[in-house]
């Protein structure tokens, strides 16, 4: 593993000496873009939640992006070097960057951001950083991160959407989760906060004194809050609009749109995040505690219908806990209870088997399914869960709520049942499955979490194993078992593997380059008008 850490220092250093320098591009003009649904906040720090990201990343940065093949593009890190155990782990920084007060970025502003905000209240911190027990400065841009055990992963970690780098002399000493930064954030990017009209849209207008000098090449970008899909498409149809990504366009409607000369349609810019679409259950109360339902449910789903019919092609079949996405590190195991066709017959045998009977109208179980509030095709897979669940006796209720409203009902209250959502699995389990599924992830308030409250000693043991081992082969052993446990017990339902999909106006240039896609910064987005 040191090696491979090694390697991926060579490899950034090596990139590093590429020049930010790019080809003369079209300067000026203001991009309108899609943010649905509007955010609750701006506080990226805080929260994962998808609209965050789609306007945050633009504003702040972090230590490093990456490219559409993960090799990391330096940021505010210009480079970084790991010591031959693996435990220090030096970033260089980038002098001459600004906040957009006009306050110097420093070496301070990393150490608070990871120690005192990303460990603490962010919801992946805590994994991605989770062997960081320290950090050094001994100059104004020098970060010293040292380590109990080496943490190669981490360095995939400090995108903007991730792990974004934010203002010690604004947070420090408020409350975090409160702070008026949440929706006046003041970041180092390309572009600076000018407005929030709520219900409208988000203004950014272009950092000036932005460190990459020549971008951006936008003179503004304005965040569009449209909640009719149909609107939406019109808006996207006439160019009004010229850019839409994470289901802003409903894929029925991109699918129509790619036809077109004037719009693209691109699966690009997604590589970093590998999304997989779930069901979550309350496993501490309700009718769903039981795991022979939940298995039951899973047995019932038709996952093909459900890529076929709602999102058209995009997405892949589910298989177990951890995306298909790892079978080429070995990680990936397929397990049982996950038919890509379906099986209500096997279904209705477990139900059968448990005890779990229908009474005379022949419903077995009720239950309430909240539905992740961001577009139309989140509602459809919900009437089609439905009405699968009918066919093996449970009756369903279907609620929709705006954002706000669903992350404090999931997340803060946990009053729910069964709730409809997807993850970000990241690219090693340790940054994204692993907040999902351990006991020291039910943390309640954080959004995007444990929040069905599973709790498993075995597997709590074996997720800490797997985040320090170093040996391929041992790590394969571990993950294999952290799969087997989880198709047994099923606080989650795994459904398929999302592909996402951005529909743009096709003189807009260089919006995907990033990884990150449309959580990317649109600092070398242009108008070829």
């Amino acid at each position: 593993m040191i090696r491979l850490y090694l390697k991926t220092a060579i490899l950034a250093m090596a990139i590093i000496t590429v020049s930010f320098s790019v080809q003369a591009q079209k300067a000026g003009g203001t991009l309108v873009y899609l943010v649905q649904p509007e955010p609750p906040t701006l506080a990226s720090y805080v929260s994962t939640s998808g609209p965050i990201g789609l306007v945050a990343p633009k504003i702040y940065e972090g230590l490093f992006d990456y490219d559409n093949d993960l090799n990391i593009i330096p940021v505010l890190a210009e480079t970084y070097t790991v010591s031959k155990d693996g435990k220090t782990v030096t970033f260089n920084l980038r002098k001459g960057v600004t906040w957009h007060d006009g306050k110097p970025f420093t070496s301070a502003d990393v150490k608070f951001t990871v120690l005192q905000v990303l460990k603490k209240v962010h919801p992946r911190g805590p994994n991605s950083f989770r062997e960081v027990y320290r950090i050094d400065t001994p100059d104004a841009h020098t970060a010293v991160f040292k380590l109990n055990n080496p943490a190669p992963y981490m360095l995939r970690s400090f995108a903007a959407y991730e792990s974004p780098i934010v203002p010690k002399h604004l947070l420090e000493g408020k409350d975090i989760k409160s702070a008026a930064l949440g929706n006046n954030p003041v970041g180092t990017g390309p572009f600076k906060f000018v407005e929030w009209k709520k219900g409208q849209y988000i203004r950014l207008d272009k950092n000036e004194n932005y460190w990459r000098k020549g971008l951006p090449y936008l003179d503004r970008i304005v965040g569009r809050f449209i909640p009719d899909a149909s609107t939406r498409t019109a808006a996207m149809e006439n160019g009004e609009v010229l850019y839409g990504a994470y289901g802003a366009i409903p894929n029925i409607d991109a699918v129509r749109l790619k036809k077109r000369d004037d719009i693209s349609v691109t699966t690009d810019g997604y590589s970093m995040i590998n999304p997989m679409a779930l069901i979550e259950f309350n496993t501490k109360e309700g009718p769903f505690v039981n795991p022979a339902v939940r298995k039951a449910i899973s047995l019932a789903i038709d996952r093909q219908f459900m890529i076929k019919n709602i999102w058209f092609g995009y997405g892949k079949p589910a298989t177990s806990a951890l995306s298909s996405n790892f079978a080429p590190t070995g990680l990936y195991a397929s397990m049982p209870n996950y038919p890509a066709g379906g099986d209500v017959k096997a279904a209705i045998a477990v139900l059968d088997a448990a005890g779990i009977k229908a009474d005379a109208s022949g419903v077995r179980l009720k239950g309430v399914l909240d539905l992740i509030p961001y577009g139309e095709d989140w509602r459809r897979a919900g009437e089609y869960l439905k009405q699968v669940m009918g066919d093996i006796g449970i009756k369903l209720e279907l609620r929709y709520e705006d954002v706000p409203t669903w992350l404090k009902r999931i997340y803060h209250k946990y009053d729910f049942v069964m709730n409809i959502n997807y993850f970000y699995q990241l690219p090693d389990p340790v940054l994204g499955v692993h907040r999902h599924y351990g006991t020291d992830q039910i943390r309640k308030g954080t959004h995007f979490v444990n929040s069905s409250r599973y709790s498993n000693p075995e597997l709590d043991k074996l997720l800490a194993a797997g985040s320090v081992e170093a040996d391929a082969t041992k790590r394969n052993a571990i993950y294999k078992k952290v799969q087997i446990i989880l198709a047994e017990d099923m606080p989650v339902v795994n459904l398929f593997e999302l592909q996402f999909l951005t529909v743009y106006n096709a003189k807009l240039k260089g919006a995907t380059n990033s990884a990150m896609g449309a959580y990317g910064s649109f600092s070398e987005a242009w108008l070829d008008q």
